[in-house]
């Protein structure tokens, strides 16, 4: 691997993003993906077009532009975008503009997916990587006190129920008990 390669390895493995990856993973993905640059104000996922493939971002940022939020969240580097589109096979849910120049790796999906048929271990990583950012976004739109409720939750003792900590005591007895009962 050479220096400039190693450095955006560091890039790409330093973020949330895909944070499973090793750095063979990212050697791999990396080989096999096309780098771009990307001006500001330019699109790399346009909401309702399908996607070939995803960005891994390396220099600059993004904004993801939600149909229901107006402004969204800014992306930058490490971070992916194009993974719902991707995992689904769908069309992209949301807009991704270039607010600072962007250069970043484009993987398409035969690409990828060769790849996780000759390495099945990359493919565990990624998808888990992949289950983990979504579900970190999920959190910040849901907002404040979602990542600290997911560390909080607790299990009612003999029983598969979550008791939340912020439901108010009676309720939280009233859902044991109706579990309790179907149980029986």
């Amino acid at each position: 691997m050479t220096k400039a390669v190693e450095q955006e390895v560091a890039v790409l493995s330093s973020s949330q993003g895909l944070r499973y990856l090793t750095p063979n993973d990212w050697a791999l993905v990396i080989d096999k993906s096309s780098r771009a640059h990307f001006s500001r104000g330019t699109t790399l996922v346009q909401r309702g077009k399908k996607l070939d493939g995803i960005f891994l971002l390396l220099k600059g940022s993004a904004r993801v532009l939600l149909p229901t939020q107006g402004l969204g969240r800014i992306i930058g580097p490490g971070e992916i975008c194009g993974e719902m589109s991707f995992l689904e096979d769908a069309p992209a849910s949301a807009s991704v503009v270039v607010e600072e120049d962007v250069d970043a790796y484009h993987i398409d999906r035969s690409t990828l997916q060769a790849l996780f048929e000759l390495f099945p271990h990359l493919a565990s990583r990624f998808y888990h990587s992949l289950a983990m950012n979504l579900s970190r976004r999920l959190r910040e739109l849901i907002g404040p006190g979602a990542e600290d409720l997911a560390r909080n939750t607790k299990s009612s003792p003999g029983s598969n129920i979550v008791l939340a900590p912020d439901l108010p005591a009676e309720l939280q007895e009233k859902r044991a008990q109706g579990s309790a009962t179907k149980r029986s």
